[in-house]
């Protein structure tokens, strides 16, 4: 739910001092500990609210009946006024524990919390909204939470409808919204009356592609007029192109708290895949084995499709693409160290089955930032290299250097063939896996083509 607060302090179990005032600083957090009761049973529940007080009550040491699990353990750190802050940790980590307790919705079990100014917190879908209550109704609702007057709300209400955009249905009901028009008139709201602080917990991954980048510009906007950023996303390219200074939460503890994002980011996805199951090695088919037939290879084709990102895979499968690998020039495969610097040479590594020979077919690969447009694709045709299939595998390698602005990246992979006017889609995979890249100097667009600056005063020969 959203909160107004023009001062908040949280104190539980006081330590018997009183946090000092610092005025550079928004948000400070001193031994933040949450933990929650687990009960096997119904029925154990009642016995903890029950026999505890009876065994005090007979002179004996009262008994537990839950488990205790531990969202947040000690957490402590200082967020500077006007500082950009993302905060990444995977699944169960305890980032949105964290915020509702920032927030002031959630009280912690230890620690304490003070905050200076007004937050506009965006932490889950709908949250602060009536369902009842029309699109217009909730905005007046809102920026009362959020400490605005009635007349206040009214002189905002424009820009707030202009920067939501979902025409009529702010006249109607929110329980009729789409989950891209709740976040459109959430984000509307918090970002339009002025925080002080502005807290996003992962809500703008539901939004439309022109909508989250009309997002960000207005984060960029609220963090050049020294608005407070925290923001929770799992996407590492945001963090790299907007954060000042990078929280990982893992276990409930923080692990790192850097102004070096790349290295906290680096740091998590290595963790991240230190929980995931070894990747098979690739091995190409030895020329004895079975070839596999285009049955085979479409059902293979048909069980293989990364859920994740929603993969959309289709195409005849008389040749399939089995596998992508991202390499860096030294030779490092991409799950080893996932994110690419901008400028470096990268190899994609093609490994694809074929049912029988196929001569002369076209391999594309392309980048976009989302399932939009293209930024940057090419294939073997363009590059004047023929590539025929034999019966089994065959292993292709791209070699490109990316000069791309930090973000994340889709990546979509095509194989085909064309004779004459016809084309056969063997195996389409859009996307098929994603990229991160990094370029150590924050730019506008997707073309990472820095300016060299020359300034020269007075007269020039």
């Amino acid at each position: 739910m959203p909160a107004a607060i023009d001062t908040v302090t949280t104190e539980v179990r006081a330590t018997g001092e009183r946090m000092s005032e610092i005025a550079d600083v928004a948000i400070r957090v001193r031994g933040i500990s949450k933990c929650y009761p687990i009960y096997d049973k119904p029925r154990d529940r009642l016995k903890q609210f029950l026999l505890p007080r009876l065994q005090r009550f007979a002179g004996r040491q009262p008994g537990q009946y839950h488990r205790e699990f531990w969202a947040l353990r000690d957490v402590s750190f200082d967020i500077g006024c006007g500082e950009t802050v993302g905060i990444i940790g995977r699944n169960g980590a305890g980032k949105s524990t964290l915020l509702q307790i920032i927030c002031g919705t959630l009280t912690p079990t230890n620690g304490a919390v003070e905050t200076r100014g007004r937050i506009a917190a965006l932490l889950e879908l709908g949250a602060g909204f009536n369902p009842e209550f029309t699109g217009a109704e909730n905005v007046f609702l809102n920026a009362a939470l959020l400490g605005l007057s009635r007349d206040q709300a009214e002189a905002k209400f424009d820009s707030i409808a202009a920067f939501a955009d979902i025409g009529d249905f702010l006249e109607q009901p929110v329980k009729t919204y789409s989950s891209g028009m709740y976040v459109r008139l959430a984000f509307a709201v918090q970002a339009c009356v002025d925080p002080e602080i502005l807290v996003v917990d992962e809500a703008l991954s539901v939004g439309d592609i022109g909508f989250q980048y009309k997002c960000f510009r207005r984060m960029e906007e609220l963090r050049d007029r020294g608005v407070t950023i925290l923001m929770v996303t799992h996407s590492t390219g945001s963090i790299l192109q907007y954060a000042d200074r990078c929280i990982v939460l893992d276990g409930g503890r923080v692990s790192h708290d850097t102004p070096q994002v790349l290295e906290a980011v680096l740091a998590y996805e290595k963790g991240m895949i230190a929980q995931q199951c070894p990747a098979e090695p690739v091995v190409l088919r030895p020329s004895t084995d079975p070839v596999m037939s285009s049955q085979e290879l479409a059902a293979r084709q048909t069980a293989r499709r990364h859920a994740a990102i929603e993969e959309v895979r289709f195409g005849t499968a008389r040749a399939i693409i089995d596998e992508l690998r991202v390499l860096r020039d030294a030779g490092a495969g991409a799950t080893d160290d996932p994110v690419i610097q901008s400028g470096d040479e990268v190899v994609f590594r093609f490994r694809i089955l074929s049912s029988e020979r196929i001569p002369d077919v076209v391999l594309g690969v392309s980048l976009s930032k989302t399932m939009g447009g293209d930024v940057w694709g090419d294939n073997n045709l363009n590059a004047g290299v023929r590539v025929d299939l034999l019966p089994g595998a065959t292993e292709v390698d791209y070699r490109v250097r990316l000069p791309i602005s930090t973000g994340e990246y889709l990546i979509h992979c095509g194989l085909a063939r064309f004779e004459q006017d016809s084309r056969e889609e063997l195996d389409q995979r859009r996307p098929m896996r994603k990229l991160t890249i990094w370029s150590p100097r924050s730019q506008v667009g997707v073309v990472h083509a820095p300016v060299s600056v020359t300034v020269r005063t007075g007269k020039t020969a």
